[in-house]
């Protein structure tokens, strides 16, 4: 661990690798947290991981064929992100009918088309990510895509909140519901295709739902769930990533288990602070 921790520091691995990384798992962390409230109390907290595994199925296609990744995977998934929107609320199939659907017939595709053309080590990385792997372009990417994201939510945050907890209000106040539904869609494709390249397209579900979660033990107001879950998402983040350098554990995973623990705390401290409400 005394090793790890030497290496971890050295200008040569903190420059060129680990900077890199936290920055670019700092923004795609911020963006998850801020459209997951809106995800989870919408009740498409499955979403993230249904777009994830189509983003995978187009990735694979893409590298088979030697064509850029993400320039394939994010009009795909945007796209994917569109139609279940559509199918979920217009549709007899439910959301996450549909989402299972489009999510397991495009993870099958990925598999077949990797695997025949015998590049499923090529493109592992999508399902469990490699966020200490990520280029320079792809950090450079992630936060030119990630910035755009938080300043779309921030300068539509009321929109965002009418759509949210009452659409049919917010439709009949003169809201365009369907147009910020398409923006909301937009925005967590985006978010989804930048962090299957950090957790992989198994866990990035966890970075958007996970957070909100915890938020929610604690909190009773929307802008409060927001930014607690943005606090709580980025500490997990952190303390993950070193905790996976030190005790060489997979990164995604350990900020997952991180995450998980700080629900439990926080599920914790809620029940205590009810209780000592109704005393």
């Amino acid at each position: 661990m005394t090793e790890n921790l030497r290496i971890m520091f050295t200008p040569e691995f903190f420059m060129a690798i680990l900077l890199p990384a936290l920055i670019g798992g700092i923004a795609v962390t911020i963006c998850s947290s801020l459209l997951g409230v809106t995800l989870v109390l919408k009740r498409y907290s499955m979403i993230g991981d249904g777009l994830s595994h189509i983003g995978y199925g187009a990735l694979s296609v893409a590298a088979v064929m030697n064509l850029a990744p993400l320039k394939i995977a994010l009009p795909v998934v945007i796209i994917a992100a569109f139609i279940l929107l559509r199918l979920s609320e217009n549709s007899k199939l439910s959301g996450d009918s549909a989402i299972a659907l489009f999510s397991t017939t495009a993870l099958s595709v990925g598999i077949l088309v990797s695997s025949k053309a015998g590049l499923t080590n090529d493109v592992s990385h999508y399902m469990f990510g490699s966020i200490l792997a990520m280029s320079k372009s792809d950090v450079i990417l992630s936060v030119i895509l990630s910035a755009a994201v938080m300043l779309t939510f921030v300068l539509l945050y009321n929109r965002i909140f009418s759509v949210t907890f009452d659409e049919s209000f917010a439709r009949a106040t003169g809201v365009n519901a369907g147009f910020y539904n398409m923006v909301f869609a937009v925005l967590t494709a985006i978010t989804v295709v930048l962090g299957m390249m950090m957790m992989g397209a198994l866990l990035i579900s966890s970075l958007i739902v996970i957070p909100t979660l915890t938020a929610m033990r604690i909190c009773r107001s929307f802008k409060g769930v927001v930014l607690v879950s943005g606090a709580v998402s980025v500490a997990s983040f952190l303390i993950g990533m070193f905790m996976s350098l030190m005790l060489n554990t997979a990164p995604g995973a350990s900020i997952v288990i991180v995450n998980v623990v700080f629900f439990l705390i926080f599920m914790a401290v809620g029940q205590i602070i009810r209780r000592s409400g109704k005393a």
